[in-house]
């Protein structure tokens, strides 16, 4: 086998020489997985990616396009998108219509294949939702179970609750998704809206592998403090992801601080941890990152359809690629 995969790798690294190699993130990396602190790919190698979260389905449905993957992956260089379905907000989303919320899932997960992106099903509820979260998961799992693009992401920013809440809420859900998709990466939640993740390094899951933990942060409130909550996770040994993250208040409005954003986003580099920023939507805030001029199908964005956060976060995804 060690000789099997020396001689993968050569080919692979003599077609990027010639410029032969394949052509979308899936097709370069194959199914991702967890060793260490890291994500890597099929054939061993760490991998950091880079990507835009979708705003809540329930909210900003017009974006749910296969055409806004498109965008993001093409033009804006991303791979990975994060869905992120609306459970328990304004009187909508998973909870009173769940067909909707699958048929966003479907849109998102269409987008991704036929770009080859990674997907990051996201259950986006802060209360504990663990019945719904039950059935959303045993839907989306079992429906694309063989598909290697998919990573779930099971509670999105609990808020204040103890990690033993969020650790018993993981240990149910972890062993259903993997009934359905032995494979995928699951990202565990932490507490106080994913930000003690020295906590969770403390006591982690047990048992299962592929998992990472949640990081959050605003870089504008969120600076070393919990840079330092990361290092310590990181030096016991838990893998992280950031998969929620922008560059201006914990509010997603005010004023983006550009040298916070890119301290994190150096520190991202340094570890190789993956990061998603959020979000696309057309809300009148800061983190918002589209006019209500841009059109549903993100093929048809013009620049001017895009805010300054926006184009900051498009400036980094193109970094390097």
């Amino acid at each position: 086998m060690p000789l099997i995969k020396t001689l993968v790798l050569s080919i692979i690294s003599i077609a990027s020489v010639l410029g032969l190699s394949a052509r979308t993130p899936v097709e370069r990396h194959g199914r991702l997985r967890v060793e260490g602190t890291q994500i890597v790919n099929s054939y061993g190698e760490p991998v950091q990616l880079r990507g835009v979260s979708m705003g809540w389905h329930n909210m900003w449905p017009r974006f749910y396009k296969p055409g806004t993957v498109t965008s993001l992956a093409n033009d804006w260089s991303a791979d990975l998108v994060r869905c992120s379905i609306g459970v328990a907000h304004l009187g909508s989303g998973f909870d009173c219509d769940s067909i909707a919320a699958y048929a966003a899932v479907d849109s998102i997960v269409q987008g991704a294949l036929d770009n080859g992106v990674y997907v990051l099903v996201d259950f986006h509820s802060h209360p504990n939702k663990l019945d719904n979260a039950k059935r959303f998961f045993s839907h989306v799992a079992s429906k694309y179970s063989n598909v290697p693009n998919l990573m779930y992401e099971i509670w999105n920013e609990p808020t204040e609750v103890s990690w033993d809440e969020c650790k018993e809420y993981a240990e149910q859900l972890i062993p259903l998704i993997r009934s359905l998709s032995p494979e995928a990466i699951v990202v565990v939640p932490t507490p106080r809206w994913d930000q003690e993740v020295d906590k969770a390094a403390d006591n982690p899951v047990s048992g299962y592998k592929n998992l990472l933990y949640s990081l959050h942060y605003y870089a504008a409130t969120h600076t070393q403090w919990l840079r330092d909550k990361a290092d310590y996770a990181l030096s016991k040994g838990l893998p992280l992801i950031m998969s929620e993250c922008a560059g201006m208040e914990h509010t997603g409005d005010g004023v983006i601080n550009p040298k916070e954003w890119d301290e994190w986003m150096q520190y991202a580099d340094r570890n190789g941890i993956s990061w998603v920023a959020w979000s696309i939507s057309d809300k009148d805030e800061t983190c918002s990152m589209l006019r209500p001029s841009a059109a549903d199908d993100g093929r048809y964005w013009k620049d001017s359809d895009l805010k300054p956060w926006a184009v900051l976060v498009r400036h980094y995804l193109r970094r390097g690629r």
